[in-house]
């Protein structure tokens, strides 16, 4: 059975930092992409960031750009989202997901975890 894992969500004041993980099990993730994706109360889930497993080629959503940074550890095979200088607009649940392209349709998606920003 094939699982996301994610942790390191949490509460923090604005301008802080927070660094989520994800770990998956199940198979095989070493030629996929990974990313993540969060979803804000009343809001459609958006993309974050991406990450190829493979060469570790990145992208990332507009609204995170120099504030967030994705990177692997195909040794623990994690994946990471270091997010800084956050803001109450990056309330959200955050999910990771995989799949073999681009994350434009994930083929795997975590169970999700809450982060907080308070102003």
């Amino acid at each position: 059975q094939v699982q996301l894992v994610e942790s390191g969500g949490g509460l923090v004041q604005a301008g802080g930092s927070l660094r989520l993980s994800c770990t998956p099990s199940g198979r095989s993730f070493s030629s996929y992409t990974m990313g993540w994706f969060r979803q804000a109360p009343g809001k459609a889930r958006e993309f974050v960031a991406r990450i190829s497993m493979s060469d570790g080629s990145t992208y990332y959503a507009n609204s995170v750009k120099g504030r967030f940074t994705i990177s692997r550890d195909n040794d623990k095979n994690t994946v990471y989202l270091q997010m800084n200088n956050l803001k109450p607009e990056d309330t959200a649940v955050y999910y990771c997901a995989a799949d073999k392209i681009s994350l434009s349709r994930p083929d795997y998606w975590g169970q999700g975890t809450q982060v907080a920003v308070s102003s």
